[in-house]
C-alpha cells in the first residue's frame, strides 16, 4: 500500500458498515479519504477516531445525496479544487428495499437504482475523468457489489435489489473492456461479499427488527473489517495485476470457512 500513501480516494456511503471500516482501513494506510454521505456528522465521528489513533492518514467528510446527481457533480468538484483529483473511487454506498416484483412501488425501485446503479455509475464515470485530467495512469476504481449481484435467492423482498447489484456485475465488466479500449492502467475490480454483520439487515427489515437480529445470528457473518481487509488486498496488488472480481462469502457446513474465489487478469485482460 506504499504507493497509495498521501493518495486521494473517495467512499461513497462512509458514515456506517462497509463503508466505514473501508475509509477507516485506507486513512490508517495513509490515504487522503473523502467520505460522503448524507448523514455526514457519522464521518466526522470517525474522522476524530482517525486522528485520535493517530493514523497517518486523513478523512475528509462530505455531505452528499447519492440519489442526486448535482450533489455528486459538486463533489468531485470541490475535490478537484481541494485536492487536485481522485485516484482511487469506491463506490461501496447501496441499499435495499423490500418491494416485490408483483406487488412493489415503483417509488422504492427507482430508489434502488438512483443509488446502487446511477449513483455508482456517474462516480464512476467522473472519478474515471478526474484522472484522465490528472494524467493518472495508475488509478483503481472498486464496486462493493453483493453475491446477490451473481444468483438469485427465493426471497420476493429483494428480487429487484437483487436486479441492481446484477447491474453492478454487468457494469464492472464493462468498465474493465472500456478502460482496455481506452488503453489505459487504471483498473477496475468488483468485490462480492455474502451476508456482512451490518445495519444492513435492519434498514431492510425496518419494520420487523426481530426478523434482523435473527439473520445476523443463524449464521457467523462475515464483519465490515473482512471487506475492508479486500479491498486492501485489492489495491496491494501488483501495477501488472488486476483483480477482476472477488466473490467472499462463509460457507456453513461442517466447519466455517472463509473463502475468496478471484478472476485475476494481467493488465492485457488475460485470465490466469
Amino acid at each position: 500500500m506504499d504507493r497509495w500513501k498521501g493518495r486521494v480516494a473517495l467512499v461513497t456511503g462512509a458514515s456506517v458498515g462497509i463503508g466505514a471500516a473501508i475509509a477507516k482501513s485506507l486513512v490508517q494506510h495513509g490515504m487522503k479519504v473523502v467520505g460522503c454521505a448524507r448523514n455526514v456528522e457519522q464521518i466526522e465521528k470517525l474522522a476524530a477516531e482517525c486522528v485520535s489513533s493517530g493514523f497517518s492518514g486523513t478523512l475528509i467528510p462530505y455531505k452528499c445525496d447519492l440519489s442526486v446527481e448535482d450533489d455528486m457533480l459538486s463533489m468531485f468538484s470541490w475535490i478537484k479544487v481541494q485536492h487536485q483529483g481522485v485516484d482511487v473511487c469506491i463506490n461501496n454506498a447501496g441499499l435495499a428495499l423490500p418491494e416485490p416484483l408483483l406487488s412493489g412501488k415503483t417509488s422504492g425501485w427507482r430508489t434502488m437504482m438512483d443509488v446502487n446503479v446511477i449513483a455508482l455509475s456517474v462516480c464512476t464515470r467522473e472519478a474515471y475523468q478526474s484522472m484522465k485530467e490528472q494524467n493518472i495512469d495508475d488509478g483503481h476504481i472498486i464496486n462493493i457489489n453483493s453475491m446477490s449481484g451473481h444468483r438469485v435467492v427465493n426471497n420476493a423482498g429483494i428480487h429487484f435489489y437483487t436486479a441492481s447489484k446484477y447491474a453492478v456485475t454487468a457494469l464492472t465488466e464493462g468498465l474493465r473492456q472500456e478502460l482496455r479500449e481506452a488503453k489505459t492502467h487504471i483498473r477496475a475490480t468488483c468485490i462480492s461479499p455474502g451476508l456482512v454483520e451490518t445495519e444492513f439487515a435492519y434498514r431492510l427489515l425496518s419494520k420487523n427488527q426481530e426478523k434482523a437480529a435473527a439473520t445476523y445470528k443463524s449464521i457467523k457473518c462475515l464483519q465490515a473489517a473482512d471487506i475492508a481487509n479486500a479491498v486492501v488486498y485489492v489495491l496491494s496488488a501488483p501495477p501488472h495485476v488486476q483483480v477482476s472480481i472477488m466473490h467472499h462469502w462463509r460457507n456453513y457446513c461442517a466447519i466455517n470457512v472463509c473463502s475468496h474465489f478471484i478472476n485475476v487478469l494481467n493488465m492485457n485482460g488475460i485470465f490466469w
